[in-house]
């Protein structure tokens, strides 16, 4: 549904919270196995994972706070761990168990199971606390970023990153844009939603960014051919041979490369499928 005086698009009727827990099974997002086909995942997400490390840490640089961060929805962990590789310490928060485990047996990062709303994480003591992919998610954005600004240190900086609905990507693609994801994600934000969401939770944005090697390619590759997504295949739990994972996979990091032009070009114009800010608490 799209509001007919300020554009927002969501999900409506939205699923009950105890059936759309049904779609988000428990390797969403991550690999649980140990095997070469997930080693070579991670090499690949280290890769990618790059702009979004260069972000925050410019962002941890340019705010002069020395406490730890905190990775809302942060999945198996990896994201954190590269953190703290570069001397940054943090901690995730996260919903599924299975993913707490991968990153505390895997990673090495400490993760707290829940809500965040509800977290015992201490208020005013983070640096940075990051939301890549998280507010389209959840029924309550706004209690969510109250309390992201409750945790932060007084010159703590925040970074959100959303699927971007002014994008390109949409424009072409439409309702088969991978960023519509029903029914997982309850709202598609605009640049210009997401920022009015984060001026009315109190936050004032210092810094915006339109690519994301991760997620913009990969995303085109996604709505051209679904059933080549790994994370898809993973999800839906699709039988294949290893020799036709190879081949799948193969097959979509082609189509991932062959999207890069054109992701950076939609990007370069404002109109890249994916937005990320950089904010900080209004005086």
């Amino acid at each position: 549904m799209e509001c007919s005086n300020c554009g927002l698009i969501r999900l409506d009727p939205r699923p009950e919270p105890a059936e759309l827990k049904t779609y988000y099974p428990s390797n969403y997002w991550f690999s649980p196995d140990a095997g070469a086909a997930s080693r070579l995942e991670e090499a690949y997400r280290r890769l990618v994972l790059r702009d979004h490390v260069n972000f925050v840490t410019r962002a941890l640089n340019d705010s002069g706070e020395k406490g730890p961060i905190v990775d809302i929805g942060c999945g198996g962990g990896l994201f954190l761990r590269i953190l703290r590789e570069r001397g940054y310490p943090g901690v995730g928060l996260d919903n599924s168990t299975d993913a707490a485990r991968v990153a505390w047996r895997q990673n090495g990062v400490p993760v707290i199971c829940g809500d965040l709303t509800n977290s015992p994480l201490d208020r005013g003591g983070f640096s940075l606390v990051t939301m890549f992919h998280v507010l389209e998610h959840v029924y309550d954005p706004v209690a969510y970023l109250r309390t992201a600004r409750d945790l932060l240190a007084a010159n703590g900086r925040l970074v959100v990153q959303v699927p971007n609905a002014s994008s390109w990507q949409f424009l072409i693609f439409g309702q088969h844009w991978n960023g519509v994801d029903v029914p997982r994600h309850l709202v598609n934000y605009r640049q210009r939603d997401v920022e009015n969401l984060l001026d009315y939770c109190g936050f004032e944005v210092l810094r915006r960014k339109h690519f994301s090697l991760r997620d913009n390619p990969a995303g085109f590759a996604t709505s051209v051919a679904p059933s080549l997504d790994p994370m898809a295949r993973r999800v839906r739990s699709v039988r294949e041979t290893p020799a036709v994972r190879v081949l799948k996979d193969c097959l979509y990091l082609a189509l991932t490369g062959a999207a890069l032009p054109f992701t950076v070009l939609e990007a370069a114009c404002g109109a890249g499928s994916s937005i990320m800010l950089e904010a900080r608490k209004k005086p």
